[in-house]
């Protein structure tokens, strides 16, 4: 089966870094697969699809020229003539499904984040009589786009996560370190950086906690706002920059934060569990089901800094339970998203498509 994997574009998010894992399981049920992105952006999820083996075509143009995008995506559907069109995030599906209606082609479209702009909901609602099935990246978000597309019969969550047993685990902490904190995310507002920015700042002179800095690892277009905020602040933490080997950042640290304002699976607080870390979260997307409260990590409400500076305050205050508490959270995370689960949950995914 030919199949065609359209995406938005090839960034490196939490949409693109499962992509190799995902086609792994399409591979091994007879799927050639070929991933097309309507824009480029930063690309750096391109070194990653080709590491795999996985080919791509990518268009040269914006994230808002859609009836360019849609012409491109037309002629190349044309060439490649796939037997299946499977999409990735919103401009993806609604273009794709316009495609695939012109072609007669069978649909797969992700749903992958817990929030929509309105004009999105409209249409991808305008897509349900069309589409041969939708997947949500996890139950969360099934949760969601029931209530929000009405996705009832048609709709099956394949977690997009597949947590690795071969990860490297975190360093414990030793007595006179620093207490490294990160996270990884593109600096952009949904991550709410400038929330931990200030849960940070009310920290920085707290006189009962050890020495502490935190690690952002990424890009984005609030680096310089964010960096600006920080030397005013003259606070303790760094952008080491976009990282290709997320486990090998993930390792240098005693503790994990996520102060997203949403999120769908979250690959990165998930990793970072994976890593045998203990993770400071909001309540976004999956991670409040992954995180046992007290017992792996903490969750904290959305948009308050004093609560996310309380959580992080009680955890760094004890950095010697750090590692016992990142034992259980990977532990959890690989009984819950390990291999055989990915892959036994994506084969449940491809029985519900006629030819595989």
């Amino acid at each position: 089966m030919k199949i065609a994997y359209i995406i938005n574009s090839l960034e490196c998010g939490g949409a693109q870094l499962p992509i190799p894992d995902i086609v792994s399981v399409l591979k091994a049920r007879g799927g050639d697969v070929t991933v097309f992105a309507l824009a480029r952006k930063d690309g750096l999820a391109i070194p990653l699809l080709e590491a795999a083996g996985i080919p791509v075509r990518v268009r040269e143009g914006t994230t808002r020229d859609h009836i360019a995008a849609y012409r491109w995506l037309r002629d190349e559907m044309e060439t490649f003539q796939p037997d299946l069109i499977w999409t990735s995030l919103s401009r993806a599906t609604l273009l794709g499904q316009l495609v695939a209606l012109r072609r007669k082609t069978p649909t797969v479209h992700w749903q992958h984040c817990g929030r929509l702009k309105k004009a999105n909901a409209f249409l991808l609602r305008l897509c349900r009589p069309y589409t041969t099935l939708w997947l949500a990246d996890s139950q969360s978000v099934i949760t969601f786009a029931a209530k929000e597309l009405g996705l009832s019969d048609n709709f099956v969550a394949w977690p997009i996560f597949r947590a690795d047993p071969d990860a490297p685990i975190a360093t414990p902490w030793k007595e006179g370190e620093i207490v490294r904190i990160g996270s990884l995310g593109r600096l952009n507002p949904v991550k709410a950086y400038d929330i931990l920015c200030d849960a940070v700042a009310l920290l920085k002179d707290h006189p009962d906690l050890p020495p502490f800095r935190l690690q952002i690892a990424g890009d984005g277009p609030l680096h310089a706002a964010l960096q600006a905020r920080i030397t005013a602040g003259n606070l303790p933490i760094d952008f080491p920059g976009y990282t290709s080997k997320p486990m090998d950042f993930l390792e240098t640290l005693h503790l994990y934060v996520q102060s997203s304002h949403w999120e769908g699976m979250c690959v990165a607080g998930h990793e970072a569990m994976t890593c045998g870390l203990p993770v400071v979260a909001t309540p976004a997307g999956e991670l409040p089901s992954s995180i046992l409260d007290g017992e792996t990590g903490r969750i904290v409400p959305f948009d308050n800094a004093p609560a996310l500076a309380a959580a992080l305050a009680d955890l760094i205050g004890r950095p010697a339970d750090l590692a016992a508490m990142g034992e259980r959270s990977r532990k959890r995370v690989l009984e819950r998203f390990g291999p055989e689960a990915f892959t036994r949950n994506g084969n449940a995914v491809l029985d519900r498509i006629p030819g595989f």
